[in-house]
């Protein structure tokens, strides 16, 4: 029989800083799986900085959301029904199909996820994108190196706080991370990093001169703006960066102006800065699942999730999340998992 499924819809293109009248929830029937589908329920949906990049319209890595359709993003949850012997009843799943309790979907569509003692929303963390984003943009874009001193900024949150976790344990002789309040500082030292700021106490090229006084190897870049003009300078001949997000620009209504002085930076020191998309880099996955797993299941690397409750709090959770409200990965828990069948 058909299923009701509540949705969340893009409403309306933001200008600025995206509000709750841009979104609107709303419910839709779906009519049963058909040969080649299934139904799924959703567990939990992760919210992420690159959406609000899918709100606009204009070129982009990952094509824009529709005004007045479902929104898209990653999503971890249990087929309810199915009409594909690949993906039974019963099955966990990862599914770009965040934003909505329930959808009908191709087989095709989802990745079957093996069952585990780890929580399911480490798939859409530590153990999802975002991990897999820092294991391949410190590790293979950056070229860490043992010995390496590391910058990250943002690093309180998904990416950022496993990113330096990751140097740490592959042997950086310093790791020095970038937050927007003292909380988040003191627990980027309680987890492991040498030295950490808040960036909001002062230019970010003085707080990082203080942090870092004989410079850095490599940046992992989450934030952009005047924290990468600051790594430039901080960077030592041959430094490398590992260009994965600009938040700080995220909202701007006019063109953001990149850092004074790069081309004579990068020629005198002779840097590397590289961006990058963890699309690009799926096939390191299985070598990344082991060894974080490990890290985790052995008690050294730290994990931490910032959880709402409920499709009605999608939202303003991925609001707070763009302002900075949360610590590790945001994620919205949407209905308790059953087990599999």
């Amino acid at each position: 029989m058909p299923v009701t499924a509540r949705e969340w819809h893009l409403a309306a293109r933001p200008h600025g800083e995206p509000a709750p009248e841009d979104f609107r929830l709303v419910e839709v029937e779906h009519p049963d799986p058909t040969e080649g589908q299934v139904l799924v329920r959703m567990l939990a949906m992760s919210v992420d900085p690159y959406m609000r990049g899918r709100m606009r319209l204009g070129p982009s890595y990952a094509a824009p959301w529709e005004v007045g359709e479902v929104m898209q993003g990653g999503a971890v949850g249990r087929v309810v029904a199915s009409r594909s012997p690949a993906v039974p009843e019963g099955a966990l799943v990862l599914t770009d199909a965040a934003w909505r309790d329930l959808a009908v979907l191709d087989a095709g569509a989802v990745r079957r996820l093996p069952e585990s003692d780890l929580p399911v929303t480490y798939s859409l963390g530590i153990l999802g994108m975002p991990g897999l984003t820092a294991y391949a943009g410190l590790f293979r874009v950056a070229a860490f190196r043992e010995g390496d001193a590391v910058l990250v900024s943002g690093a309180a949150g998904a990416v950022g706080s496993a990113a330096g976790q990751f140097a740490r344990l592959r042997g950086a002789s310093a790791v020095v991370g970038s937050a927007g309040s003292p909380e988040k500082v003191a627990w980027l030292r309680e987890i492991g990093f040498t030295a950490a700021f808040d960036y909001h106490d002062g230019r970010v090229r003085d707080l990082l001169a203080q942090a870092a006084p004989d410079g850095i190897d490599v940046y992992f870049d989450n934030v952009g703006g005047e924290h990468l003009e600051a790594a430039m300078a901080a960077l030592r001949v041959h430094g490398r960066a590992a260009l994965c997000g600009s938040i700080s620009g995220y909202n701007a209504t006019e063109p953001v102006p990149g850092p004074r002085g790069f081309s004579a930076l990068m020629v005198s020191k002779r840097l590397a800065l590289t961006g990058f998309l963890v699309g690009d880099h799926t096939d390191l996955r299985p070598e990344f699942t082991e060894t974080v797993s490990g890290w985790i299941r052995s008690g050294d690397l730290v994990v931490r999730e910032t959880v709402r409750e409920g499709l009605e709090d999608a939202v303003p959770a991925f609001l707070d999340l763009l302002r900075g409200g949360n610590t590790g990965k945001m994620v919205v828990r949407l209905a308790p998992d059953p087990g599999s069948a």
